[in-house]
């Protein structure tokens, strides 16, 4: 009763005031199309992409490939069925489209007509690249190890599905990973010749995957531009689940032979992670990403320059507090175009790699997915604003013109009311200035006072930005009447990385100082926030804190942990990726029980008074489902009001569209129950 209130409040204040749009519901969510990957002609006038649309009948999605000419006109679908295709890339002569159907790599026409059938290997096709002479091909596929052709992938698969016992013996860590058992497969990266029909595996014996799989890029293999090498990104370590050593190898082609293990030399020097190798149009360098600190997942990524002809390596951004994200070459292979966090911000740059000056080519909004025109004066990529799902912009090389291309959810946005993304700055600990994203109702009245959300994110090494968040919308939490701050306290990326750092080893300290200062700063600044009613929500990290903040303070009327760290010391032992809470910790719980004990919430739960909804996944092996059972358990025990909403069927995220229509009406009626009237 009391959130139809809120709605009531919302859809009266927009009739008051003559308005025709509408509030964003969650269902326009499911119902927004979302671009996938892209690609650029080679004659520069058309780009392709992959579309995805979600039906909440079907709980599911399916996605298709489009055309558009790259002034925005003429956009059409090309390649449609009830599967999905994904991956569209222009071949490099531009005459025909290849793309991912059925786990296969198939080639069509610009019109989608003569479809045919390019590779056909039984454990199917991840992604690939082209050569520039369009006759080889790269590809990533998930073969067992010791196997050398498709008849004995398929047998060792068909033993195990056919076996009437399904027990595993583990022998290492990693046997899941995220939201996956993992299995006995490992990515390899295979050549393809496109004439011969034939594919020889790259890595062939390997028991490590390429592309690695954490902490990589979505360019973690290329090409050489003569084709006459390969370069890519593989974790070779021993002891994977405490290792963020990522490495850049090469291989030289002509030492390829089939069924015979090719050799391959490693050019990178950190003992961190070392990622997306690219080669210069002339040939001439392989540029990467790199970070220093090993074990360290969030360190600054450097960009750095391999010269080919002498085997040295130069760092390109050691003087700039900036970390690199994603990287594109100049066609003249003197300028590298990047995008990298820049507080609330994805901002695209360019850096001369000889003079090693960086210029801001676009600082606003959330710019990813860089592409650029082969005459290298157009760059292409994805945008996305709080108010604003992914699109595909255009950008002149000189900064100067921007254009949007493509206008995929204009029709129903026109529909919605949503306001601009505003940000504040308040003192964190130690006086540190800390900024908070936020968003205020629609069709927002000054005089009136509303009730606050307060999100926190996860991470902790994330950021909350000027985005269109699927999961965490901001627009639809304010679009219940709520206004929703965000802040961004120590942790937080796009703030330089002393700023990042330090979270380290004091997950909650100077965090939540400032976090409880952002919240105190908005209550006393904002006097259309009502103090008495006022949630908080966070998921993974952003759950943690939720969690911590049950023990700490009565400040919220109810208080939402969705995947939150509870109990850090069992968290460690049944989470998969052990660097990152050795890292954050500052060692194993037998090394540093302290900093376990210290900053784990499940000891002063026991002080918590603020009602709890608790959320969690079954397969979520990030953030194991023991820590939600832990922590319900405690609310339960302690007679704190709690529910206990359970996903059998998702992960560390709410994926599935009913599923998450369920998330959001559980996380409003939470909030409604403990809404406080006047």
């Amino acid at each position: 009763m009391k959130k139809l209130l809120l709605i009531s409040l919302i859809l009266f204040s927009a009739l008051a005031l003559g308005q025709q749009k509408r509030v964003l519901g969650i269902d326009d969510l499911w119902a927004m199309q979302r671009i996938g990957t892209y690609s650029v002609s080679p004659d520069n006038k058309q780009l392709t992409f992959s579309l995805s649309t979600y039906s909440m009948e079907l709980n599911k999605g399916n996605s298709d490939i489009y055309l558009i000419n790259t002034d925005g006109s003429n956009q059409r679908l090309v390649i449609s069925s009830e599967k999905n295709e994904s991956t569209p890339k222009f071949t490099p002569n531009g005459k025909k489209l290849s793309y991912i159907f059925g786990g296969q790599i198939w080639l069509s026409e610009l019109d989608g007509s003569n479809k045919i059938q390019l590779t056909n290997i039984y454990s199917g096709v991840s992604d690939y690249v082209w050569s520039n002479d369009g006759s080889k091909l790269l590809f990533t596929s998930s073969v067992h190890p010791d196997c050398t052709d498709d008849d004995c992938n398929k047998t060792k698969n068909d033993v195990k599905e056919n076996s009437k016992v399904k027990a595993s013996l583990f022998t290492e860590l990693m046997y899941r990973h995220w939201n996956d058992w993992r299995g006995e497969s490992r990515s390899h990266l295979f050549l393809f010749d496109k004439n011969s029909k034939e594919a020889v595996d790259l890595t062939l014996g390997s028991k490590f995957d390429t592309p690695p799989i954490s902490l990589g890029s979505a360019k973690d293999f290329s090409f050489s531009p003569d084709g006459k090498e390969v370069a890519f990104t593989m974790n070779t370590a021993e002891f994977l689940s405490t290792s963020t050593n990522n490495d850049i190898f090469i291989i030289n082609l002509s030492d390829v032979k089939k069924g015979s293990k090719t050799p391959y030399k490693k050019i990178s020097i950190s003992k961190g992670n070392d990622n997306q190798p690219i080669y210069s149009p002339d040939g001439k360098y392989i540029a990467y990403c790199s970070m220093e600190r090993e074990g360290f997942e969030a360190d600054k990524q450097r960009l750095m320059l391999y010269d080919r002809g002498t085997g040295t390596t130069t760092s390109l951004t050691d003087d700039i507090d900036i970390s690199i994200a994603e990287m594109l070459w100049s066609s003249d292979s003197k300028t590298i175009f990047f995008n990298a966090a820049n507080q609330v911000y994805e901002s695209v740059y360019k850096i001369d790699i000889n003079s090693k000056n960086v210029t801001t080519l676009l600082k606003e909004y959330n710019n990813t997915s860089l592409d650029a025109a082969s005459d290298g004066k157009i760059i292409f990529f994805k945008q996305q604003r709080t108010n604003l799902p992914h699109e595909i912009f255009s950008l002149t090389s000189d900064g100067k013109t921007m254009k949007q291309i493509t206008f995929i959810n204009k029709s129903r946005l026109d529909q919605i009311e949503m306001n601009d993304m505003e940000t504040f700055w308040s003192k964190g600990e130690d006086g540190v200035p800390v900024q908070s994203v936020l968003i205020r109702p629609p069709f927002f009245d000054k005089s009136k006072k509303y009730p606050m959300i307060f999100l926190i994110h996860g991470g902790p090494q994330g950021n909350w930005g000027d985005d269109f968040h699927y999961r965490w919308n901001v627009q639809a939490f304010a679009a219940q009447g709520y206004v929703v701050v965000a802040p961004n306290p120590r942790g937080s990326t796009g703030y330089g990385q002393k700023f990042c750092d330090e979270i380290s080893g004091d997950w909650g300290g100077k965090a939540y100082t400032d976090l409880m200062n952002a919240y105190d700063y908005a209550i006393d600044n904002f006097s259309y926030i009502d103090k008495e009613n006022t949630f908080a929500a966070g998921a993974s990290y952003g759950g943690y804190m939720v969690n911590w903040i049950a023990g700490h303070t009565n400040r919220f009327n109810a208080l939402v942990s969705h995947a939150g760290v509870f109990n850090l010391e069992s968290m460690y032992g049944t989470t998969e990726e052990l660097w990152f809470p050795e890292w954050e910790f500052k060692g194993t719980p037998w090394e540093n029980r302290q900093v376990y004990e210290k900053f784990s919430p499940h000891r002063y739960i026991h002080n918590c008074k603020t009602p709890v909804l608790v959320v969690h996944g079954a397969n979520d092996f990030r953030v194991p489902e023991e820590q939600a059972f832990q922590l319900f358990t405690s609310l339960q025990r302690l007679g704190v009001p709690s529910q206990f909403l359970y996903f059998p069927d998702e992960t560390h995220f709410v994926a599935k569209p009913q599923n998450a229509r369920l998330w959001w009406k559980t996380v409003f009626d939470w909030y409604g129950k403990y809404y406080k009237t006047k």
